[in-house]
């Protein structure tokens, strides 16, 4: 009878202990903060009032930079999408990689699967991990039946759950894909994708004007969905296509739901906005909220999708545990493939503020973005000019959660990011459609490079010269005044840190 008792005694301890230690482990993860990077498309520098702008109102993200830390030298790697988002997830800079460039629709999954991720590492310290919004990182390999179990995607490098557009709201397919599969999908009307040839008897932009609602300038002449006709060709998938103009309270939704499904644990919310990229379709109740056209309607848009994510966390009760970082993907750009006058409404709003170029660019304003920090109650609100990138993101991140993981390229300054700390990065390596510049201090290096000076299409000056630019951006923000000649001896240092870095 002793026996079973001390045995019994051993069973209910041993239990006891198991019961505090669990409470201690929830109780370890429960403290971990929230995180959730909001990521505008296209928001340019000069695109929020907070950052100057003066004809157009963003009160839900000055907010946030007023509340937390607004850097002035905020950067993304890339002047383009798909490499910096790359970039935001991996730590890498994506000049590494040379498959690193605006992909199609159709493109196979950038990032692989043994690769270590944001998602992976939040993932690992014990927080559930979602993805709402644009992907644009490629999925499956390169030959996706989009009638079926769509993989590897977002859900195999990192995240639980995933509502995402394929690519970009300009290119096909024009579907909402949740963990895998097709939303709404049928199969007795099959999705079929190319971006080759059209498929007998779909209408394209360029052959059936009379079907669009908003005219294409150049390059979005192919397949027509929603009076809008597409980057590629798609067949199929009636019911499943996106309306335009509900795009982004479809994500809004879908990440508020996220928010409130997790919020009795630690999660990691990627919320991957489209807005302001083209084709630019607000929702009725924003049309004509600013008088720049689809533009600036679609950014009020936009800041009222942000307002609405605030309010969520606040309403359940983990805004103070929650860390909010907002940027954007890259630089500004008016007229991106459609006549949506914003290049005609733009009246005496600059999108890139005062910085030179835009989207495409190696000036300043293709990557120089706004770039907050925001977390109740324990960052202060502060105004910092201390260089950050979004790579280095990954490696702060990890940081924050305890976690070990770090790569060559992202430097761990989570102080800086907390606003305990000014000094940021020395040097970084910026990217544009291939080619690179390096930001040292004070100074920018863009190294010689073939090809117009002016993008034909998008009218950005995108930094190619036949010599060395040297500019001073404490002296000459705009980039005006090439110093490479008068400099030599500042040149030579910038040329030797540019050439060993990239040949590291």
């Amino acid at each position: 009878m002793m026996k079973f008792l001390t045995i019994a005694l051993l069973i209910s301890t041993l239990n006891i202990l198991n019961s505090c230690n669990a409470s201690q482990n929830q109780g370890e993860d429960s403290s971990l903060p929230n995180v959730v990077i909001i990521y505008a498309d296209d928001l340019g520098y000069g695109d929020v009032s907070a950052y100057g702008a003066t004809e157009i109102s963003t009160p839900n993200i000055d907010k946030l930079a007023r509340g937390g830390v607004r850097f002035t030298n905020g950067y993304s790697t890339s002047a383009t999408c798909s490499p910096s988002r790359y970039a935001l997830l991996t730590g890498v800079y994506p000049w590494r990689n040379e498959k690193a460039k605006i992909l199609d629709g159709t493109a196979p999954l950038l990032i692989q699967t043994d690769q270590m991720t944001l998602p992976k590492m939040f993932k690992e310290r014990g927080y559930h991990t979602g993805i709402v919004g644009k992907w644009h990182l490629g999925l499956g390999d390169g030959h996706v039946n989009w009638n079926q179990q769509i993989t590897p995607g977002p859900n195999e490098v990192g995240f639980e759950y995933a509502y995402i557009m394929a690519a970009t709201q300009d290119r096909v397919p024009t579907v909402y894909i949740e963990n895998g599969r097709v939303v709404r999908s049928d199969p007795n009307d099959p999705i079929e994708i190319s971006y080759k040839k059209n498929f007998p008897g779909e209408p394209t932009g360029k052959d059936n004007p009379e079907l669009l609602k908003m005219k294409w300038h150049h390059g979005h002449f192919n397949t027509v969905v929603n009076g809008i006709s597409r980057i590629g060709f798609m067949k199929g998938g009636a019911e499943a296509r996106w309306v335009d103009e509900n795009m982004a309270d479809t994500f809004l939704v879908r990440a508020q739901n996220y928010i409130l499904d997790h919020k009795d644990e630690s999660f990691f919310l990627y919320y991957a906005l489209q807005q302001p990229h083209v084709p630019r379709t607000p929702h009725p109740r924003f049309v004509g909220s600013t008088g720049m056209g689809p533009r600036g309607d679609v950014i009020v848009e936009a800041d009222w999708c942000i307002g609405e994510l605030i309010a969520t966390l606040d309403n359940a009760g983990v805004l103070e545990n929650t860390l909010i970082i907002l940027t954007s993907d890259n630089g500004p750009v008016l007229n991106d493939g459609y006549y949506d006058d914003a290049d005609t409404k733009v009246g005496t709003h600059t999108p890139a503020g005062p910085l030179r170029g835009g989207k495409y660019s190696l000036f300043e304003a293709g990557t120089r973005v706004p770039l907050i920090t925001y977390w109740k109650g324990q960052i202060n609100p502060a105004v910092s000019d201390a260089i950050v990138s979004q790579v280095d993101l990954f490696s702060s991140l990890s940081s924050l959660v305890g976690s070990e993981a770090r790569t060559g390229d992202s430097e761990e300054l989570l102080k800086v990011f907390m606003g305990e700390k000014d000094q940021g990065r020395s040097e970084l390596i910026i990217e544009a459609t291939g080619r690179t510049a390096l930001r040292k201090g004070d100074w920018v290096l863009i190294p010689p490079y073939e090809g117009p000076a002016i993008s034909k299409n998008v009218n950005i000056e995108i930094g190619n010269a036949p010599d060395y630019q040297l500019y001073n951006l404490n002296e000459d923000l705009g980039e005006q005044d090439n110093l490479a000649a008068s400099q030599p001896d500042k040149l030579k240092e910038m040329i030797a840190c540019y050439e060993a870095i990239r040949s590291d």
